[in-house]
Protein backbone atom coordinates (compact mmCIF):
# COMPACT_ATOMS: atom_id res chain seq x y z
CA UNK A 1 0.00 0.00 0.00
CA UNK A 2 1.30 3.53 -0.89
CA UNK A 3 0.62 7.17 0.17
CA UNK A 4 -2.16 8.80 -1.04
CA UNK A 5 -0.84 11.21 -3.70
CA UNK A 6 -4.30 13.21 -3.79
CA UNK A 7 -6.12 15.25 -1.69
CA UNK A 8 -9.19 17.69 -1.27
CA UNK A 9 -7.80 21.14 -2.58
CA UNK A 10 -10.50 22.16 0.68
CA UNK A 11 -8.60 20.49 3.26
CA UNK A 12 -5.16 21.70 2.23
CA UNK A 13 -5.71 24.86 4.09
CA UNK A 14 -3.67 25.80 6.67
CA UNK A 15 -4.66 26.20 10.53
CA UNK A 16 -3.94 29.96 11.05
CA UNK A 17 -5.20 30.01 15.08
CA UNK A 18 -3.70 32.20 16.74
CA UNK A 19 -2.50 31.34 20.02
CA UNK A 20 0.33 29.08 21.27
CA UNK A 21 0.34 27.38 25.11
CA UNK A 22 2.53 30.33 26.16
CA UNK A 23 -0.20 33.05 24.63
CA UNK A 24 1.84 34.19 21.62
CA UNK A 25 1.50 34.63 18.08
CA UNK A 26 2.23 31.66 15.88
CA UNK A 27 1.04 31.12 12.67
CA UNK A 28 0.18 27.05 13.00
CA UNK A 29 -0.09 24.75 10.56
CA UNK A 30 -3.22 22.53 9.63
CA UNK A 31 -3.38 19.46 12.45
CA UNK A 32 -4.91 16.46 11.09
CA UNK A 33 -6.28 14.15 13.22
CA UNK A 34 -4.32 10.84 14.29
CA UNK A 35 -5.91 9.20 11.03
CA UNK A 36 -3.22 6.61 12.09
CA UNK A 37 -4.88 5.03 14.19
CA UNK A 38 -7.75 4.11 11.63
CA UNK A 39 -5.14 0.86 10.62
CA UNK A 40 -6.02 -0.25 14.07
CA UNK A 41 -9.78 -0.77 12.86
CA UNK A 42 -8.29 -1.93 9.26
CA UNK A 43 -6.85 -4.95 10.76
CA UNK A 44 -9.60 -6.20 13.01
CA UNK A 45 -11.80 -5.47 10.16
CA UNK A 46 -10.23 -7.22 8.11
CA UNK A 47 -10.53 -10.75 10.24
CA UNK A 48 -13.90 -10.49 9.61
CA UNK A 49 -13.85 -9.57 5.65
CA UNK A 50 -11.77 -12.31 5.36
CA UNK A 51 -12.82 -15.15 7.42
CA UNK A 52 -16.31 -14.07 6.08
CA UNK A 53 -15.45 -14.09 2.35
CA UNK A 54 -12.78 -17.79 3.37
CA UNK A 55 -15.59 -19.56 4.37
CA UNK A 56 -18.22 -21.76 2.42
CA UNK A 57 -21.40 -21.51 2.01
CA UNK A 58 -22.14 -23.84 4.84
CA UNK A 59 -19.97 -22.08 6.71
CA UNK A 60 -16.79 -24.45 6.54
CA UNK A 61 -12.88 -22.96 5.94
CA UNK A 62 -10.21 -24.33 3.32
CA UNK A 63 -9.09 -26.15 5.78
CA UNK A 64 -12.75 -27.93 6.86
CA UNK A 65 -12.96 -28.95 2.85
CA UNK A 66 -9.57 -29.86 2.59
CA UNK A 67 -10.48 -33.09 5.33
CA UNK A 68 -12.49 -35.73 4.38
CA UNK A 69 -16.07 -36.21 3.24
CA UNK A 70 -18.62 -35.93 5.97
CA UNK A 71 -21.63 -36.26 4.62
CA UNK A 72 -22.06 -40.01 5.35
CA UNK A 73 -22.34 -40.71 1.34
CA UNK A 74 -21.03 -44.08 0.31
CA UNK A 75 -17.58 -43.58 -1.92
CA UNK A 76 -15.85 -46.01 -4.48
CA UNK A 77 -12.38 -46.71 -2.54
CA UNK A 78 -9.45 -46.04 -4.15
CA UNK A 79 -6.58 -48.84 -4.94
CA UNK A 80 -3.77 -46.40 -3.31
CA UNK A 81 -4.99 -44.62 -0.16
CA UNK A 82 -3.20 -41.36 -0.22
CA UNK A 83 -3.35 -39.32 3.57
CA UNK A 84 -5.40 -35.98 3.29
CA UNK A 85 -3.79 -32.63 2.06
CA UNK A 86 -2.52 -30.67 5.10
CA UNK A 87 -5.01 -27.75 6.29
CA UNK A 88 -3.60 -24.52 4.94
CA UNK A 89 -2.89 -22.43 8.11
CA UNK A 90 -4.34 -19.25 8.38
CA UNK A 91 -2.99 -15.65 7.53
CA UNK A 92 -0.92 -14.39 10.84
CA UNK A 93 -0.79 -18.12 12.41
CA UNK A 94 3.19 -17.83 13.41
CA UNK A 95 2.24 -13.66 15.00
CA UNK A 96 2.37 -14.04 18.57
CA UNK A 97 1.62 -11.27 21.18
CA UNK A 98 2.46 -9.04 22.73
CA UNK A 99 2.73 -6.73 19.93
CA UNK A 100 3.53 -3.42 19.19
CA UNK A 101 2.11 -1.32 16.92
CA UNK A 102 2.95 2.17 16.55
CA UNK A 103 0.23 4.37 14.18
CA UNK A 104 1.06 7.66 12.45
CA UNK A 105 -1.13 10.43 11.45
CA UNK A 106 0.21 12.74 8.81
CA UNK A 107 -0.88 15.70 6.69
CA UNK A 108 0.24 15.50 3.31
CA UNK A 109 -0.45 18.77 1.27
CA UNK A 110 0.13 18.17 -2.62
CA UNK A 111 -0.57 21.59 -3.23
CA UNK A 112 1.84 22.86 -1.65
CA UNK A 113 5.29 22.29 -3.47
CA UNK A 114 7.14 23.28 -0.77
CA UNK A 115 4.90 21.36 2.10
CA UNK A 116 6.80 18.82 4.18
CA UNK A 117 4.65 15.55 5.99
CA UNK A 118 4.73 15.80 9.57
CA UNK A 119 3.65 13.25 12.09
CA UNK A 120 0.60 15.34 13.37
CA UNK A 121 -0.48 12.50 15.47
CA UNK A 122 1.42 9.64 16.99
CA UNK A 123 -0.25 6.66 18.95
CA UNK A 124 0.60 3.32 20.05
CA UNK A 125 -1.40 0.32 20.70
CA UNK A 126 0.31 -2.65 22.90
CA UNK A 127 -1.41 -5.73 22.04
CA UNK A 128 -1.57 -8.66 24.96
CA UNK A 129 0.18 -11.61 25.01
CA UNK A 130 -3.38 -13.81 23.84
CA UNK A 131 -3.77 -11.24 21.50
CA UNK A 132 -7.35 -10.04 23.15
CA UNK A 133 -6.59 -6.88 25.16
CA UNK A 134 -4.74 -3.86 24.37
CA UNK A 135 -3.36 -0.31 25.20
CA UNK A 136 -3.95 2.58 23.22
CA UNK A 137 -2.41 6.03 24.04
CA UNK A 138 -0.93 8.76 21.92
CA UNK A 139 2.71 10.96 22.51
CA UNK A 140 2.34 15.09 22.32
CA UNK A 141 2.88 15.66 18.53
CA UNK A 142 5.14 18.61 19.96
CA UNK A 143 6.87 16.59 22.49
CA UNK A 144 10.52 17.17 22.99
CA UNK A 145 12.64 14.54 21.97
CA UNK A 146 16.02 13.61 20.54
CA UNK A 147 15.74 12.72 16.92
CA UNK A 148 18.68 10.68 16.30
CA UNK A 149 20.87 10.54 13.11
CA UNK A 150 19.30 9.22 10.08
CA UNK A 151 21.45 8.50 7.52
CA UNK A 152 19.30 8.51 4.53
CA UNK A 153 18.21 11.49 4.66
CA UNK A 154 21.32 13.06 5.22
CA UNK A 155 20.13 14.02 8.80
CA UNK A 156 22.11 15.02 11.73
CA UNK A 157 20.15 13.96 14.52
CA UNK A 158 18.73 17.23 16.61
CA UNK A 159 16.81 17.40 19.82
CA UNK A 160 13.21 19.04 18.38
CA UNK A 161 9.38 18.15 18.17
CA UNK A 162 8.98 14.69 17.80
CA UNK A 163 6.25 16.26 14.71
CA UNK A 164 9.45 17.04 13.07
CA UNK A 165 10.73 13.33 12.75
CA UNK A 166 8.59 12.82 9.38
CA UNK A 167 9.75 15.75 7.46
CA UNK A 168 13.57 15.46 8.76
CA UNK A 169 13.17 11.40 7.75
CA UNK A 170 11.35 11.69 4.45
CA UNK A 171 13.87 13.80 3.15
CA UNK A 172 15.02 12.81 -0.35
CA UNK A 173 18.16 14.22 -2.71
CA UNK A 174 19.21 16.39 -0.49
CA UNK A 175 15.50 18.14 0.78
CA UNK A 176 15.34 18.38 -2.84
CA UNK A 177 13.11 15.31 -4.19
CA UNK A 178 9.76 14.11 -3.41
CA UNK A 179 9.22 13.42 0.43
CA UNK A 180 9.64 9.94 0.91
CA UNK A 181 6.76 8.95 3.68
CA UNK A 182 7.98 5.55 4.59
CA UNK A 183 11.05 6.55 4.77
CA UNK A 184 9.85 9.25 7.14
CA UNK A 185 8.37 6.59 9.15
CA UNK A 186 11.64 4.50 10.01
CA UNK A 187 12.96 8.02 11.52
CA UNK A 188 9.59 8.51 13.54
CA UNK A 189 9.77 4.79 14.27
CA UNK A 190 13.66 5.32 15.98
CA UNK A 191 12.73 8.30 17.80
CA UNK A 192 9.61 6.84 19.44
CA UNK A 193 11.67 3.65 20.22
CA UNK A 194 14.42 6.20 22.13
CA UNK A 195 11.49 7.86 23.80
CA UNK A 196 9.91 5.02 25.01
CA UNK A 197 12.22 2.32 25.13
CA UNK A 198 9.99 0.13 23.06
CA UNK A 199 12.21 -1.10 20.58
CA UNK A 200 10.41 -3.25 18.19
CA UNK A 201 7.55 -2.42 16.50
CA UNK A 202 5.46 -5.35 14.64
CA UNK A 203 3.92 -3.10 12.23
CA UNK A 204 3.52 0.51 11.97
CA UNK A 205 1.37 2.50 9.55
CA UNK A 206 0.82 5.88 8.00
CA UNK A 207 -2.38 7.08 6.90
CA UNK A 208 -3.05 10.76 5.44
CA UNK A 209 -6.28 12.52 6.56
CA UNK A 210 -7.38 12.49 2.65
CA UNK A 211 -9.51 9.39 2.82
CA UNK A 212 -10.63 9.51 6.56
CA UNK A 213 -14.21 11.39 6.28
CA UNK A 214 -14.72 9.19 3.57
CA UNK A 215 -13.89 6.13 5.26
CA UNK A 216 -16.45 7.26 8.32
CA UNK A 217 -19.29 7.75 5.62
CA UNK A 218 -18.56 4.33 3.87
CA UNK A 219 -19.20 3.16 7.60
CA UNK A 220 -22.19 5.11 7.87
CA UNK A 221 -21.10 7.06 10.33
CA UNK A 222 -19.99 6.22 14.29
CA UNK A 223 -21.76 6.63 17.50
CA UNK A 224 -19.53 8.89 20.05
CA UNK A 225 -20.12 10.05 23.37
CA UNK A 226 -18.84 13.59 22.99
CA UNK A 227 -17.00 14.58 26.45
CA UNK A 228 -17.00 18.29 26.07
CA UNK A 229 -18.80 21.09 24.19
CA UNK A 230 -16.20 21.60 21.45
CA UNK A 231 -16.47 24.50 18.91
CA UNK A 232 -14.59 24.06 15.52
CA UNK A 233 -12.44 26.44 14.22
CA UNK A 234 -12.69 25.27 10.72
CA UNK A 235 -15.94 24.22 9.66
CA UNK A 236 -19.61 25.83 9.62
CA UNK A 237 -22.37 24.16 10.56
CA UNK A 238 -23.43 23.01 6.94
CA UNK A 239 -19.76 21.37 6.84
CA UNK A 240 -17.95 24.00 4.60
CA UNK A 241 -14.79 25.52 5.06
CA UNK A 242 -14.36 28.63 6.65
CA UNK A 243 -13.19 31.62 5.14
CA UNK A 244 -10.10 32.94 6.29
CA UNK A 245 -9.94 36.18 7.62
CA UNK A 246 -8.60 39.11 5.71
CA UNK A 247 -5.73 39.67 7.98
CA UNK A 248 -4.34 36.43 7.61
CA UNK A 249 -5.54 35.45 11.05
CA UNK A 250 -7.83 32.55 11.87
CA UNK A 251 -11.16 32.12 10.23
CA UNK A 252 -14.55 34.34 10.20
CA UNK A 253 -18.21 33.13 10.30
CA UNK A 254 -20.57 30.43 12.07
CA UNK A 255 -18.64 27.81 13.65
CA UNK A 256 -19.90 24.31 14.02
CA UNK A 257 -20.82 22.91 17.55
CA UNK A 258 -20.25 19.45 18.80
CA UNK A 259 -22.51 19.38 22.40
CA UNK A 260 -21.46 17.45 24.96
CA UNK A 261 -23.24 13.95 24.98
CA UNK A 262 -24.06 10.82 22.91
CA UNK A 263 -23.63 11.98 18.96
CA UNK A 264 -23.94 10.47 15.07
CA UNK A 265 -21.24 11.91 13.69
CA UNK A 266 -20.58 11.86 9.57
CA UNK A 267 -16.58 11.75 8.09
CA UNK A 268 -16.14 15.66 7.97
CA UNK A 269 -17.88 16.11 11.44
CA UNK A 270 -15.34 13.18 12.78
CA UNK A 271 -12.13 14.74 11.16
CA UNK A 272 -13.63 18.32 12.26
CA UNK A 273 -13.96 16.97 15.82
CA UNK A 274 -10.95 15.04 16.72
CA UNK A 275 -8.86 18.11 15.29
CA UNK A 276 -9.72 20.66 17.94
CA UNK A 277 -6.97 21.46 19.91
CA UNK A 278 -8.37 25.30 20.74
CA UNK A 279 -10.79 23.84 23.88
CA UNK A 280 -10.26 22.89 27.53
CA UNK A 281 -7.34 20.61 28.01
CA UNK A 282 -6.02 21.69 24.37
CA UNK A 283 -3.75 19.10 22.33
CA UNK A 284 -4.30 16.73 25.62
CA UNK A 285 -8.18 16.92 25.25
CA UNK A 286 -7.76 16.62 21.36
CA UNK A 287 -5.74 13.32 21.70
CA UNK A 288 -7.93 12.04 24.16
CA UNK A 289 -10.79 12.56 21.36
CA UNK A 290 -8.31 11.19 18.38
CA UNK A 291 -8.28 8.07 20.26
CA UNK A 292 -12.04 7.96 21.39
CA UNK A 293 -12.84 8.29 17.78
CA UNK A 294 -10.45 5.04 16.85
CA UNK A 295 -11.99 2.91 19.51
CA UNK A 296 -15.77 3.89 18.03
CA UNK A 297 -14.45 3.20 14.30
CA UNK A 298 -13.23 -0.52 15.47
CA UNK A 299 -16.88 -0.82 17.46
CA UNK A 300 -18.45 0.05 14.05
CA UNK A 301 -16.18 -2.19 11.79
CA UNK A 302 -16.72 -5.54 13.75
CA UNK A 303 -19.98 -4.74 14.76
CA UNK A 304 -22.20 -7.60 13.49
CA UNK A 305 -23.97 -5.53 11.07
CA UNK A 306 -20.74 -5.01 9.38
CA UNK A 307 -19.89 -9.14 9.71
CA UNK A 308 -23.12 -10.18 7.91
CA UNK A 309 -22.05 -8.08 5.10
CA UNK A 310 -18.60 -9.09 3.61
CA UNK A 311 -19.02 -6.84 0.09
CA UNK A 312 -19.52 -3.53 2.53
CA UNK A 313 -16.32 -4.74 4.41
CA UNK A 314 -14.43 -5.19 1.52
CA UNK A 315 -15.53 -1.80 0.22
CA UNK A 316 -14.60 0.00 3.29
CA UNK A 317 -11.15 -1.62 3.04
CA UNK A 318 -10.51 -0.58 -0.08
CA UNK A 319 -11.30 3.25 1.26
CA UNK A 320 -7.98 3.13 2.80
CA UNK A 321 -6.05 1.50 0.38
CA UNK A 322 -4.36 4.88 -1.15
CA UNK A 323 -4.21 6.99 1.97
CA UNK A 324 -2.01 3.89 3.64
CA UNK A 325 1.45 3.34 4.05
CA UNK A 326 1.74 -0.23 5.74
CA UNK A 327 5.13 -2.17 7.17
CA UNK A 328 4.63 -5.27 9.12
CA UNK A 329 7.58 -6.40 9.01
CA UNK A 330 7.04 -9.35 6.45
CA UNK A 331 3.41 -9.58 7.56
CA UNK A 332 0.78 -8.41 5.77
CA UNK A 333 -2.59 -6.46 6.61
CA UNK A 334 -4.85 -9.63 6.35
CA UNK A 335 -1.81 -11.47 8.74
CA UNK A 336 -2.72 -9.36 11.29
CA UNK A 337 -5.84 -8.83 10.67
CA UNK A 338 -6.53 -12.94 11.30
CA UNK A 339 -4.24 -12.25 14.56
CA UNK A 340 -6.38 -9.67 16.22
CA UNK A 341 -9.87 -11.50 15.40
CA UNK A 342 -9.94 -11.80 18.73
CA UNK A 343 -9.63 -8.31 19.64
CA UNK A 344 -12.85 -6.23 20.52
CA UNK A 345 -13.54 -2.99 20.91
CA UNK A 346 -14.36 -3.15 24.84
CA UNK A 347 -11.02 -4.81 25.57
CA UNK A 348 -8.68 -1.74 24.19
CA UNK A 349 -8.09 0.61 27.12
CA UNK A 350 -7.54 3.81 25.92
CA UNK A 351 -4.74 5.77 28.34
CA UNK A 352 -3.95 9.83 28.13
CA UNK A 353 -0.82 10.53 29.28
CA UNK A 354 -0.26 13.67 30.74
CA UNK A 355 2.26 16.72 30.11
CA UNK A 356 2.39 20.49 30.51
CA UNK A 357 4.28 22.79 28.07
CA UNK A 358 7.93 23.41 28.10
CA UNK A 359 9.94 27.01 27.25
CA UNK A 360 13.12 28.52 26.99
CA UNK A 361 13.58 32.54 27.62
CA UNK A 362 9.48 32.80 27.32
CA UNK A 363 9.32 30.83 24.16
CA UNK A 364 7.43 27.80 23.49
CA UNK A 365 9.61 24.70 23.17
CA UNK A 366 7.14 22.35 23.27
CA UNK A 367 5.40 19.79 25.25
CA UNK A 368 6.48 16.97 28.24
CA UNK A 369 5.42 14.33 29.64
CA UNK A 370 4.76 14.27 33.45
CA UNK A 371 6.49 11.86 35.90
CA UNK A 372 3.03 10.04 35.72
CA UNK A 373 3.15 9.74 32.37
CA UNK A 374 7.08 8.28 31.75
CA UNK A 375 6.57 5.95 34.65
CA UNK A 376 3.37 4.27 32.62
CA UNK A 377 6.12 3.78 29.72
CA UNK A 378 8.21 1.73 32.46
CA UNK A 379 5.22 -0.23 33.91
CA UNK A 380 4.19 -1.07 30.25
CA UNK A 381 7.95 -2.27 29.20
CA UNK A 382 7.87 -4.32 32.30
CA UNK A 383 4.49 -5.84 32.08
CA UNK A 384 3.01 -4.11 35.14
CA UNK A 385 0.84 -1.58 33.24
CA UNK A 386 -3.01 -2.77 34.91
CA UNK A 387 -1.06 -2.45 38.00
CA UNK A 388 -0.16 1.01 37.55
CA UNK A 389 -3.38 2.17 36.09
CA UNK A 390 -5.50 0.54 38.70
CA UNK A 391 -3.30 2.91 40.97
CA UNK A 392 -3.55 5.59 38.78
CA UNK A 393 -6.95 5.72 37.35
CA UNK A 394 -7.06 9.30 35.54
CA UNK A 395 -5.29 8.06 33.62
CA UNK A 396 -7.61 5.69 31.92
CA UNK A 397 -10.23 7.09 29.26
CA UNK A 398 -13.65 5.90 30.35
CA UNK A 399 -15.75 7.21 27.65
Amino acid sequence: MAEAGQHRAAEDEPDNSPEDPTGGLLRRRRISWAAGGVVVALLVAGAAVTTTMLRGPDGSTPADRSGTNTTGALTAPTPTPTPPPSPTPEPGADLRGPLNLLLVGVDTRVSEPAWEPHADAVLIMQVSRELDRAYLFSLPRDLVVDIPPFAKAKFPGQQTKLTHAMSHGSKTNGGKGEPNTAQGLELVEATVSRYTGINKWDASAVLTFGGFDDLVDALGGIDLYVDQRVVSQHRQPNGKHRPGNTNGDGYVGPQMVYEKGDRHLTGWQALDYARQRHTTGGDYARQRHQQQLIKAIVAKVVSEELARDPDRLDQVLRTMGEALTFSGRNQRVIDFAFALSGLRPEAITLVGLPGASVGSGGSYRGEQLTQVGTRFLTELRAGRADAYLAANPELVVTR
